[in-house]
């Protein structure tokens, strides 16, 4: 079975939503691996002293164990573009390092980057969820491939409310953004409507 990781957004040395990286993390292991004793990554982790105030990308590669732990300096990449890409089989429900579903679709579209529907419904790009924005609400499908982890926060918080989205629904939307461990909700993550190529 492939293993799994954790992508931990680091900024001036600490470690951001460590708790919801830790419930995604423990339920993987339980479910795939049945696995009983929980891992608390905040106990595992140590930040670097050397590491600068910058963004970095904490990456964190397990199975039932904990693997390995890296660091790296986070770009972001810019999207300004979004094609459809429809695939009914995929499935991505943890987060495993092994992309290659995924990774088939990027390498031929003629976007930026891909939005992925299944039967009919919205789920995510080959790298973050979306949040659909009317100019005033926020929403994210309740169909995703991957519940990630500033997804479930962004819930949480209220800010941005599940709801079914369909692929003839994204018209109704002015903007989609871009939400992962290490992007915000926030304009320079939106991409307009009419930017997302069928």
């Amino acid at each position: 079975m492939s293993r799994l990781l954790e992508s931990i957004k680091v900024y001036n040395k600490r470690l951001y939503n460590i708790e919801y990286h830790n419930v995604r993390m423990n339920n993987s292991r339980a479910e795939l691996f049945n696995a009983k004793e929980q891992i608390d990554l905040s106990k595992i982790i140590s930040v670097p002293d050397g590491l600068s105030n910058e963004l970095y990308k904490c990456r964190v590669i397990y199975t039932v164990e904990i693997i390995s732990v890296a660091f790296q300096k986070y770009s972001e990449k810019k999207i300004s573009s979004l094609q459809l890409v429809r695939d009914d089989d995929i499935i991505y429900t943890h987060k495993y390092e092994d992309r290659t579903e995924i990774e088939k679709h990027l390498s031929v579209t003629k976007a930026d980057e891909i939005l992925i529907i299944k039967n009919g419904f919205v789920t995510d790009t080959g790298f973050s969820n979306v949040v659909f924005s009317d100019g005033t609400k926020y929403f994210t499908p309740s169909s995703p491939l991957l519940k990630g982890t500033k997804r479930a926060k962004l819930i949480a918080d209220g800010i941005i409310q599940e709801v079914e989205i369909k692929l003839n629904d994204i018209q109704e939307f002015k903007f989609v953004y871009l939400v992962n461990a290490l992007l915000d909700l926030k304009k320079e993550n939106r991409i307009p409507i009419e930017k997302i190529i069928k």
